[in-house]
């Protein structure tokens, strides 16, 4: 059983930078793990995903070199840095993970593809 915990969200104003977490307990090599996030009111929309133990790292074409997605296999966590903050990134963010290595298509990947999720984190930009 994979469980995954989201945390660095926060309030931030524009123009700031902040660095998400997401530690996952069991199996971590060779999966396929995403960060999406969810503002009020819209779809979840897939952000950026990494390949644990491999290079593999696919990004959303709205990334616009803003997040980088990185990871630490010694601590199991995956991270999401996201730099110049805009008010337009206020959204939970979540950390989702497949049972495999699998990333698909990214830009065409929905929430559906991955099975375990985290709780969120929120992140606000004003």
């Amino acid at each position: 059983h994979v469980q995954l915990v989201e945390s660095g969200g926060d309030s931030v104003e524009a123009g700031g930078s902040l660095r998400l977490s997401c530690v996952v307990s069991g199996y971590f090599s060779k999966r396929c793990m995403a960060w999406f996030r969810q503002a009020p009111g819209k779809e979840r929309q897939g952000v950026a995903a990494i390949v644990t133990g491999a290079h593999n790292k696919y990004y959303a074409g709205s990334a616009n070199g803003r997040f980088t997605i990185s990871q630490d296999n010694a601590k199991s966590t995956i991270y999401l840095q996201i730099d110049s903050l805009r008010p337009d990134d206020t959204a939970m963010y979540y950390c989702a993970a497949r049972t495999d290595s699998d990333c698909g298509i990214w830009h065409l990947v929905t929430a559906g593809y991955f099975r375990y999720w985290g709780q969120g984190t929120q992140v606000t930009v004003s």
